[in-house]
């Protein structure tokens, strides 16, 4: 055990974690030069369009240092903020952490937030500097960055360059001699944790697990201590680039597990695992419950497809453990699910794999976050939807929720962030100055403020240069209305929303104009409206396409002309009662484009 090392690799998004993770498989020998290739550990196509990583990734090496044989359990973890849950996982089953920052870009808000994830866990923190070689890089001042934000000696900080290979050999050494070996008694009851799961079609559910106490040994009865389900280890092994099965797995090691698991909601993640023979009498702290920021509901395009969306998010949960989602139905959508997600990067991952792994083409209404509502009558309601939202008459108030962001930016975009964060109702907490040209600036925002186009909005004004973190603070008062559009006088539930009231006229009008463009011209006009409760704030029409009824009429008498605009005229009417109006799924979007 004293030869074994698990530790992740922390960064801000794109500061080369995956690159250093190519390099150090490369290192170690755990590849071959035939099947290496860049991002080698991401193995969803979408990862490698997008270049970012959206799923933690387990991989043993093994490597020689010092003539002795060392086993490194490394987890290569994603940098976007909305992909925190995996990180703080990953750093669950680890005991040390590789902390990377860019030496170009030096510490953004991410580093800071992934950092203190990993000391809460007590785990050693090695600083290393990337991307030396690139021509911007400022050495000097981003080892002052590092050492002021952990307190260590400029010597500990290794400077690396994972794309040409540089300081790899340093970064392994460090490993091997600073993060402690883990603890834990080989002989003891077993008690290993669930750090991961995936659906494999053929085998069942494989699940990912770090052993703390004890050994698991293939072909043994095992016991999952929240669901209380026993299975049988079929096959257990560690995780090497292919599955490798052993015969069995001790104390301080990762390794996989195939018991022939069918049902989904059986497998929970963080998760403690014990043998029926010899149970241990503790559980492992998991993981705590995750919170999701942004709601929004997902149907199929085709409502008898529901069953198999049920299907697929059930087995998208195994990979993904912090999507929640509950049945929900609609109006104008029929079935389909409420979900809770991350941020809304998250949202559209989940969106791109439901489409891309299971083939299901689906329908994702306006996402919203949620609100508490305190009735007159002193009861209080959780709203997670706009549906959900009472009548006006019967609220007392509403508080919706705030966060703590953290920004840190260039010196010469500060107005361009301050008046962004003003804009979207922030209040500006504390501006620090990190170096002469770096400042973190802290707010307090509304959570629905941030969930559409903040992001966005903030790379555009900071040239790509500010990054942002976040987390919640809690409930406060507010003055939310629920704002519904009208179709025909009809309401249509998917496209409401519940803004602040000071910005609901506007949002009105512009979502208004944003469906005139959208909806497809029908044989009569279409009258879109705003309405907050039976109030129109905004109107626009959709107007009809029409026969030219008169082209028959050359010449001859008026009133021959005006019989035939009445017979259309009635017939339009009839059509306007009876015909009803397809909304594209692109005007459902729509909301999120509005500026």
């Amino acid at each position: 055990m004293k030869n074994i090392r698990n530790f992740c690799i922390i960064a801000h998004i794109d500061h080369g974690k995956s690159t250093l993770a190519d390099r150090l498989l490369q290192v170690t020998k755990t590849v071959t030069d035939r099947e290496m290739q860049n991002q080698l550990l991401d193995d969803m196509d979408l990862e490698r369009e997008r270049g970012i990583t959206i799923k933690s990734h387990a991989i043993q090496m093994e490597y020689e240092f010092e003539n002795e044989n060392y086993i490194l359990n490394l987890i290569d973890t994603p940098g976007h903020v909305d992909f925190s849950y995996e990180v703080s996982r990953s750093i669950a089953a680890c005991e040390g952490a590789l902390l990377i920052v860019d030496a170009a870009q030096g510490i953004e808000a991410q580093t800071i937030s992934n950092l203190y994830l990993a000391l809460e866990h007590d785990l050693e923190i090695i600083p290393v500097m990337n991307k030396i070689d690139l021509p911007s890089a400022l050495p000097e001042e981003v080892t002052d960055q590092i050492v002021e934000l952990i307190g260590c000696s400029p010597d500990d900080v290794i400077r690396a360059s994972a794309k040409e290979g540089i300081g790899i050999e340093a970064i392994l050494e460090a490993i091997i001699k600073r993060v402690p070996a883990p603890k834990g008694d080989p002989a003891a009851p077993l008690q290993a944790m669930i750090f991961d799961s995936v659906f494999n079609s053929f085998r069942g559910i494989e699940v990912m697990f770090r052993v703390f106490n004890g050994t698991i040994h293939q072909g043994e009865e095992i016991k999952f201590v929240n669901t209380g389900k026993t299975y049988g280890a079929d096959e257990i092994g560690i995780l090497k680039l292919q599955k490798s099965p052993k015969k069995e797995i001790a104390a301080g090691n990762v390794g996989y597990l195939i018991s022939g698991i069918k049902v989904a909601k059986e497998v929970k993640v963080g998760d403690t695992i014990t043998s029926l023979a010899n149970p241990c009498q503790t559980t492992i702290k998991g993981f705590e419950n995750v919170k999701p920021m942004v709601f929004a509901g997902i149907y199929p395009v085709d409502t008898s497809e529901f069953e198999e969306l049920r299907a697929s998010m059930e087995k998208l949960q195994l990979n993904d453990a912090s999507l929640i989602w509950e049945p929900e139905t609609s109006a104008a959508l029929g079935f389909g699910f409420r979900c809770g997600f991350l941020g809304m990067l998250h949202m559209e991952i989940v969106q791109e794999r439901l489409e891309r792994e299971f083939n299901m083409t689906v329908i994702t209404t306006v996402p919203s976050v949620q609100f508490n509502a305190t009735l007159t009558n002193g009861k209080t309601l959780n709203i997670n939807a706009p549906a959900e939202m009472p009548e006006p008459t019967e609220i007392s108030y509403i508080e919706e929720p705030f966060i703590r962001a953290q920004i840190i930016t260039k010196a010469e975009y500060i107005g361009g962030v301050i008046s962004l964060c003003i804009d979207k109702r922030g209040i500006i907490k504390n501006q620090v100055y990190l170096t002469s040209d770096r400042v973190e600036l802290s707010f307090e925002l509304p959570l629905s403020e941030i969930v559409f186009d903040f992001f966005d909005k903030l790379k555009t004004i900071s040239r790509g240069y500010a990054s942002l973190d976040y987390e919640l603070m809690g409930f406060r008062q507010s003055k939310m209305v629920k704002l519904d559009i009208l179709l025909n006088g009809e309401k249509v539930d998917a496209l409401s929303a519940i803004v602040h009231r000071d910005k609901a006229y506007e949002w009105g009008k512009k979502l208004c104009l944003k469906l005139k463009e959208l909806i497809p011209r029908q044989m009569f006009e279409i009258a879109v409206q705003a309405a907050i409760g039976t109030k129109i704030i905004s109107r626009e029409s959709v107007k009809a396409m029409r026969k030219n009824v008169l082209a028959k009429c050359y010449g001859g008498d008026i009133s021959r002309k005006r019989k035939l605009l009445e017979k259309q005229k009635k017939g339009k009417k009839r059509m306007r009662q009876v015909g009803n109006v397809e909304i594209p799924q692109e005007a459902f979007m729509a909301v999120l484009k509005l500026d």
